[in-house]
């Protein structure tokens, strides 16, 4: 493990003043420290390192000729320059850098804060049209102060309202609101208040497979927890293309007809899928002649594929551990009644506003399931942010309602995933 290095404020002075001359970039490569160190001791940074009054200006370079172009050598290969990354700056700093630029002048103040003298320019120019009621000042907003608390209360905000989401996830959730935020800031509010991120051993993996379009496979599996004594057992229908849970039912044992009943329903919302995936339990599969599940796959023509391996029906696993972290390991049940209740509702938000990492951090569930996911993106990109309110416009939902087929040469009807002609089931 890498030993952090300390540095004395006479290092820092000395690093912040070559990094005023020769770039933030350049000088962490040469020291080999993080940008972000640096940045953080640049006088417009977060810990601004107080500088010497006489600080040496920067000195003025002869003009040379422009440098023939040649092709790039195995030293000098073609990749990323370390240029400055642009970076927002709050009023009260554009404030204190337009003050000292008015004392001693736009090239000085810009050497001393890391801002380009076009910036301030343009600052100036936007504080006349101010004055002269054509626009907002630059100089006038919220001060660093405010919108750090502002930021730790939305942070904290989210984490009380969802104690079982993690840094990244509470992230995802603010970014989709609008509200941009690094995880490792996240994180560090989330521990000042209590948190305590825990060890995690993963396990990596190279094979993945994903269904290209709602109700192309559906996975089903149970998760048994104890609500005080009594034993319950959660049986959860989950779409693989969206990670949409399109049916859920709880009873006391893994029985057949809590299958099939929460099975017929989901299909009666939403549409029958292609196929299912499940493990081979009893209320699933028979190992001696077909199940009564296996016998209504086969007469809705349902693909029915038995897991052989647990990592096939790696969704739906994923799926209940976060379900025990973020609901059975959070809250404390007086009855099965009161459960039902609280998954009901869990699920709900699950689907309509929470975040999932599976889809890159910004969608939920509903959003992919329904056909949204491209407005829903081009609405977060442009700023405007997707509030959580649960509420989804389902006009553009597309649904398979009447379907005519033929098997062996038989005509077969369909409707609402019903078979109402053809031959009889084998």
């Amino acid at each position: 493990m890498a030993q952090r290095r300390s540095y004395s404020l006479e290092q820092k002075q000395r690093l912040v003043l070559r990094a005023l001359e020769e770039g933030i970039g350049v000088v962490a490569n040469l020291e080999g420290m993080p940008k972000t160190s640096l940045a953080q001791w640049m006088p417009t940074g977060r810990s601004p390192v107080p500088l010497p009054d006489a600080a040496p200006a920067v000195r003025a370079e002869p003009a040379l000729a422009e440098p023939v172009p040649t092709a790039p050598t195995e030293a000098d290969p073609i990749g990323p320059s370390d240029k400055p990354v642009a970076r927002s700056y709050t009023p009260s700093q554009k404030a204190q850098i337009l003050e000292y630029a008015a004392a001693h002048g736009p090239s000085k103040a810009a050497r001393k804060f890391g801002v380009t003298r076009f910036s301030i320019n343009e600052w100036r120019k936007k504080v006349r049209r101010a004055a002269a009621g054509e626009g907002d000042s630059p100089t006038s907003g919220p001060s660093e102060a405010d919108l750090t608390a502002q930021r730790d209360r939305e942070v904290l905000g989210e984490y009380h309202k969802h104690p079982g989401l993690g840094p990244s996830q509470i992230r995802n959730q603010l970014r989709r609101r609008g509200i941009k935020i690094a995880v490792h800031t996240v994180r560090e509010i989330m521990i000042g208040d209590g948190y305590r991120p825990p060890k995690v051993k993963r396990h990596p993996h190279d094979e993945r497979f994903e269904a290209v379009r709602p109700n192309h496979m559906w996975h089903l599996d149970f998760l048994h927890r104890h609500i005080n004594r009594a034993a319950t057992f959660t049986l959860i229908l989950l779409d693989d293309h969206s990670r949409y849970v399109v049916g859920h039912g709880v009873d006391d044992a893994e029985r057949a007809d809590l299958v099939i009943d929460t099975f017929e329903g989901a299909v009666r919302r939403h549409g029958k899928p292609e196929m299912v995936l499940h493990d081979k339990g009893a209320a699933f599969w028979a190992w001696n002649g077909i199940s009564r599940f296996t016998a209504l796959l086969t007469e809705l023509g349902i693909d029915q594929i038995p897991a052989e391996h647990k990592e096939w029906n790696g969704k739906l696993e994923v799926f209940n551990a976060n379900l025990a972290k973020e609901l059975f390991n959070v809250h404390r049940f007086y009855d099965v009644s009161e459960m039902r209740r609280r998954l009901a509702a869990h699920l709900h938000f699950y689907n309509h506003d929470r975040t999932s990492h599976a889809l890159g951090g910004l969608l939920v569930p509903a959003d992919r399931y329904y056909g949204r996911a491209d407005d829903v993106l081009a609405r977060i990109e442009a700023g405007l942010g997707r509030e959580l309110t649960g509420e989804l416009d389902l006009r553009d939902r597309c649904l398979e309602l009447f379907k005519v087929t033929s098997q062996d040469g038989k005509p077969e009807i369909w409707l609402m995933g019903q078979r109402l002609l053809g031959p009889p089931a084998r």
